[in-house]
């Protein structure tokens, strides 16, 4: 069984690049964010439950309605709460399904919120990518094309970095001053050096 590594930052923290790198040092990499939303759009369990909690307009030809399930989920926590209990341990099966596939000695999990939901004690490993505030919202603001206001809100929805960084095994700062590589390459070498590889 691969050593499972998860990726976890805030909004904008360049988790996503972290993981292109990663990628290009020859490790396969499971982007959470990506395959959950291929799950909600062709998982019968998940479109069932969705249909169930915020109704049959949750998906339009067969494609989930982004924009109405963000309206429901806005300012009702306990949905978004349901939402999440829903989604996420069929994403955390398929991770799995997808782990023992892979003939890397290790694996990496991209995910915003392994935190938050508790799959991170399921990985043997946990990197957080941080940024400085102003970083995040410009660079969150310039890929989603929303305002300032948004994105603060979105931030507001994570956890903090302080109460990350307890439970992280290794922090990666991307920032324009800090070296990325170098960081990456030193957290990958302390996990291969724990494991004799």
């Amino acid at each position: 069984m691969p050593i499972k590594v998860g990726v976890t930052g805030g909004i904008g923290s360049g988790k996503s690049f972290v993981c292109k790198l990663i990628e290009k040092m020859g490790f396969p990499v499971y982007y959470s964010d990506t395959e959950s939303k291929r799950l909600t759009n062709t998982h019968p369990e998940i479109r069932k439950g969705l249909i169930e909690l915020v109704g049959t307009e949750v998906f339009q030809k067969d494609e989930l309605n982004r924009p109405y399930l963000a309206s429901k989920l806005f300012s009702d926590e306990e949905l978004r709460l349901k939402v999440n209990q829903l989604i996420h341990p069929i994403v955390r099966a398929d991770f799995a399904n997808w782990t023992v596939q892979q003939d890397s000695p290790i694996v990496f999990n991209e995910a915003a919120i392994l935190f938050e939901t508790g799959a991170y004690k399921t990985m043997d490993f946990m990197i957080l990518v941080t940024s400085d505030l102003e970083t995040r919202i410009n660079r969150t603001m310039a890929r989603d094309g929303i305002s300032r206001e948004s994105v603060l809100s979105r931030i507001d929805n994570q956890w903090n970095d302080e109460e990350k960084i307890k439970l992280a095994d290794f922090v990666i700062e991307n920032d324009e001053d800090k070296m990325l590589l170098s960081q990456v390459e030193k957290a990958i070498e302390s996990i291969k050096e724990k494991y004799k590889l």
